[in-house]
């Protein structure tokens, strides 16, 4: 399902400071979306994850984590940015969310914390209400249970407590509802190859449940799904190209067929 159809950047006055001067914003009119998985991939600094995260603000995407798109201070350029975007639907879905790497992470602590938090909780209510009844206990126990009970079922043992892989993949199928749109912004961060490849398995998936998916990356492993549109930020162009064109792919190609002869040039 194509949910956004494009975006399109009104003109920019302001176009000597950041973001509106980063050279494929600046020539930037309109990006339109014919997959229902779109990449943007293309050298540090070239303009990707700018563009991710105004085409967020835009949309008012949910994140992961505590802040909204609205009021996280990271995110005072892409609202800026955002500003000057007009989106176009096929059909407008709220549902959907946007996760960058760093966000993982940040989540993974906090859900570790109102773990710990819930923990504490329910270990002062036994100290709170000694010589009570037990079912006194048990009625003031009963909120932290349920909240913790809501961990459990949605994170396990919680995201702590697995790999960085696994508890990214988790959060991930966890968080995930049909029919919405997905900006991610290098998931392959805290994926190992083999967990780049479940990636793909789950996202494979969960096209067939009417979902989008816009994905910033560098992984040629994740570049190669199916039939996926590719736009790459190169020499201050944003321009569609098949995989096979892409230098991160030849690049890794050669180093893994000639490795030697790269590293002979350290």
């Amino acid at each position: 399902m194509i949910h956004l159809r494009s975006v399109q950047k009104k003109e920019i006055r302001e176009a000597d400071i950041f973001p509106f001067n980063v050279p494929a914003i600046r020539v930037l009119k309109e990006i339109e979306f014919h997959a229902p998985v779109t990449f943007f991939v293309g050298e540090n600094g070239s303009g990707k994850s700018t563009l991710m995260e105004a085409m967020a603000c835009a949309i008012g995407s949910v994140t992961v984590g505590s802040e909204s798109v609205n009021t996280d201070p990271s995110l005072a350029h892409a609202r800026k940015l955002a500003k000057y975007f007009r989106l176009t639907w096929t059909k407008r879905t709220r549902k959907g969310f946007f996760l960058r790497a760093e966000d993982f992470f940040g989540y993974a602590k906090q859900i570790a914390q109102t773990k710990r938090e819930l923990e504490d909780e329910l270990q002062n209510v036994d100290r709170e209400y000694a010589g009570r009844s037990q079912l006194a206990k048990d009625l003031a126990k009963m909120p932290y249970k349920n909240e913790a009970g809501a961990l459990q079922r949605r994170y396990g043992d919680g995201l702590d407590a697995r790999s960085h892989g696994e508890g990214f993949l988790a959060l991930f199928q966890s968080r995930f509802v049909p029919g919405g749109l997905y900006l991610l912004d290098e998931p392959e961060a805290p994926l190992s190859p083999l967990r780049q490849l479940s990636f793909l398995s789950a996202l494979k998936q969960m096209l067939t449940e009417d979902s989008q998916f816009i994905i910033a990356t560098h992984s040629p492993i994740i570049l190669a799904f199916p039939d996926a549109q590719i736009l790459n930020f190169e020499n201050g162009e944003i321009r569609k190209v098949g995989y096979d064109e892409l230098e991160h792919v030849a690049l890794t190609k050669e180093f893994l067929n000639n490795r030697d002869a790269y590293l002979r040039n350290l």
